[in-house]
C-alpha cells in the first residue's frame, strides 16, 4: 500500500514538475494552451476578414452560411480596388512610408552610434531632451509644426512627412535612437580603438564597422517604422490631407467614395463584405514586408530586446 502511494506522488510530481525540473507535462500543457490562446486572437480576425470578404451579397445575409462562402466572390475585391483607386494610391502611400522610415533608420543610427561612442559636454541632458520627445504627446507640438510648415510651404507636400525624418523628429524617433544606442553599446570599445590605430577615422568605423554588426537593428527600426508610418493616420490627414491621400486616408472616406461611384446601380449596395475586402488589401502590403524579412525581424528583435506595439 505505501508502495503504491509513494508511486502516485512520484507520478504527481513528475506530472507538475517532472524529471529534471524542463520537461513536466504540465508545464508544456501550460504553454502550449497560452500559444494556441495567443494565436487565435491574432488569427481569428483575420480569418474573419478573408471569408466575410470572399462572400457574395446573398452569403452574407444567410444565416446558414457561416465562414465558408457558397463560392468564392472576388466581386467585394473588384470594387474596393475602384473605390481606394488601389495602385496610384499604394504607389503614394509607399513613398511617405518607406522613404521616410529609411531615413529615419539612417539618421537615428548616427545620433545613437554618437552617444554610444563619444563623450561631449552635457551627454546626459540630450539624451534626456531626446527622450522627451517620446514622452511628451506629439499633438502638444502639432500646431506649432503645422504653423512653421504653412510657412514654408510645406503642408500638403511628402516633404511634410519627409522633412521631420531628415532631423531625427519622424514618428517614435527617440525609440529607434535608444535601439541603436543600447545595441552599440555592446560593441566593445577595444574594436574601435584598434581601427583607430589603425588608421581610420570615425566615418570608416561607423560604415565598415559598427554598421554590418548592427544588421538586425537597422532591420528591426527600419519595420517597425515603415509599420508606424503605413498606420499613421493622425500626421498624414493633418500635414497631406485631401491634396495628397494614402489608403488609410482612402479607408477613411470609403463609404462616402463608395456611395459616390456605385450611386445608380442599386446592386451594388455597400456591404461588410466590401469594407474588409479594401481592409485586407491595406494590410496587405504591410503582411507581405514582414513575411519577407520576417528571419532578419526576429533575430534583430531577440538581439536589441525591442518588442511591438
Amino acid at each position: 500500500m505505501q508502495n503504491i502511494n509513494l508511486q502516485t506522488k512520484k507520478r504527481i510530481y513528475k506530472f507538475f514538475y517532472g524529471t529534471n525540473g524542463t520537461d513536466a507535462l504540465f508545464s508544456k500543457l501550460v504553454i502550449y494552451l497560452l500559444l494556441i490562446s495567443i494565436g487565435f486572437l491574432y488569427l481569428y480576425p483575420m480569418l474573419y476578414m478573408l471569408s466575410n470578404s470572399l462572400k457574395s451579397q446573398s452569403d452574407i445575409i444567410n444565416p446558414m452560411v457561416n465562414w465558408v462562402p457558397t463560392a468564392f466572390y472576388l466581386g467585394n475585391y473588384e470594387r474596393s480596388l475602384v473605390v481606394l483607386k488601389y495602385f496610384p494610391t499604394l504607389f503614394r502611400s509607399l513613398y511617405i512610408t518607406v522613404l521616410p522610415a529609411f531615413i529615419q533608420t539612417l539618421i537615428t543610427s548616427f545620433i545613437g552610434y554618437g552617444f554610444a561612442k563619444f563623450n561631449f559636454k552635457f551627454k546626459k541632458v540630450w539624451l534626456v531632451l531626446v527622450l522627451m520627445t517620446f514622452v511628451i504627446p506629439a499633438q502638444v507640438y502639432m500646431i506649432p509644426r503645422f504653423v512653421m510648415f504653412f510657412e514654408f510651404d510645406l503642408l500638403y507636400k511628402p516633404m511634410a512627412i519627409i522633412l521631420p525624418a531628415i532631423f531625427g523628429q519622424g514618428v517614435n524617433s527617440a525609440i529607434f535612437v535608444l535601439i541603436f544606442y543600447q545595441f552599440f553599446r555592446m560593441i566593445p570599445q577595444s574594436i574601435n580603438e584598434a581601427a583607430e590605430i589603425d588608421g581610420a577615422n570615425p566615418y570608416y568605423i561607423f560604415f565598415k564597422i559598427a554598421v554590418p554588426l548592427a544588421v538586425p537593428a537597422f532591420i528591426t527600426s527600419f519595420l517597425f517604422g515603415m509599420v508606424w508610418y503605413w498606420n499613421e493616420t493622425y500626421i498624414t490627414s493633418l500635414f497631406l490631407g485631401s491634396a495628397y491621400p494614402n489608403l488609410q486616408l482612402r479607408l477613411a472616406n470609403f463609404v462616402s467614395e463608395y456611395q459616390q461611384i456605385y450611386a445608380s446601380e442599386q446592386l451594388m449596395r455597400l456591404n461588410e463584405g466590401v469594407r474588409l475586402a479594401a481592409t485586407l488589401l491595406i494590410i496587405l502590403p504591410m503582411l507581405i514586408i514582414y513575411f519577407i524579412i520576417q528571419r532578419w525581424f526576429v533575430e534583430g528583435v531577440e538581439k536589441t530586446g525591442v518588442t511591438g506595439e
